[in-house]
């Protein structure tokens, strides 16, 4: 029992300080449940559960840049990422379990790419941007695009940031700190409503949940202080390893 949570516990804390760094915290969670005995579907909802309130501090780290959005604009983006969490945690619901483990290797996969490819995605996205003023800006691509990044993220949270953050450069959000804002608050609304859902069906496991939520409040706040002295392309390239490297297992299980 002590070696399980010693497992979760680290886990948590390397998903804080990641999430912290430079993003991909799921990547150690979720395996680390899995090898805690949590069915799949379980496993991941407690996974949501432990790194969601990550998404509040970094919401109120970015107040300014909100508080002069519109808040007609908030509000839209953030009732279609309400509504697209709901139905990504829905879908996962009604998953079977063995076919979600099935899908993990290649969901893993998938978040590795994105978070790889991210700055240079979000570079040639800002570069074909039609209209780079603000995000007020914004049209209906935006929204079907803000619908499926939500599914995806209320579904499974891997890449999350970086897809938000890509969608809002490639429609006009020029401002990156504006960008950022806008990601922060609906990854929190989105995951708020994912939490919900979640523990509506019991599905989340409370003890490790709580636990490992605390360690990874603990890891960001170291991770914040790392962030001063280690290179960025070292941390990146430590969460794109991880992401292979549990990918590769989940494939050979």
């Amino acid at each position: 029992m002590s070696e399980t949570w010693f497992l979760l516990l680290s886990a948590a804390l390397g998903a804080g300080a990641l999430n912290a760094l430079a993003g991909g915290g799921s990547f150690l969670t979720l395996p680390a449940l899995f090898q805690a005995g949590l069915p799949p579907i379980a496993a991941n909802a407690t996974s949501t559960v432990a790194v969601s309130p990550g998404y509040l501090g970094s919401t109120l780290g970015f107040r300014a840049e909100l508080a002069r959005l519109p808040s007609a604009l908030l509000w839209k983006d953030s009732g279609i990422c309400a509504l697209g969490g709901l139905a990504g945690a829905g879908l996962l619901l009604v998953t079977p379990g063995r076919l979600f483990v099935a899908v993990v290797p290649w969901l893993l996969l998938f978040a590795t790419a994105v978070f790889a490819a991210g700055p240079w995605l979000i570079r040639r996205l800002r570069q074909r941007a039609a209209s780079p003023a603000s995000a007020s800006g914004a049209g209906w691509q935006r929204a079907l695009g803000l619908a499926a990044v939500s599914i995806y993220g209320g579904y499974f949270n891997g890449g999350l940031g970086i897809l938000l953050l890509a969608l809002y450069q490639a429609t006009g959000v020029s401002d990156l700190r504006e960008a950022n804002a806008l990601k922060n608050l609906n990854s929190l609304v989105l995951s708020s409503v994912s939490v919900l859902t979640f523990a509506w069906a019991g599905q989340v496991h409370w003890p490790e949940a709580l636990g490992m939520a605390v360690a990874a409040i603990v890891g960001g706040y170291l991770g914040a202080a790392l962030t001063r002295r280690l290179p960025a392309h070292w941390v990146r390239a430590f969460v794109i390893a991880t992401g292979l490297f549990m990918a590769a297992k989940f494939l050979w299980r």
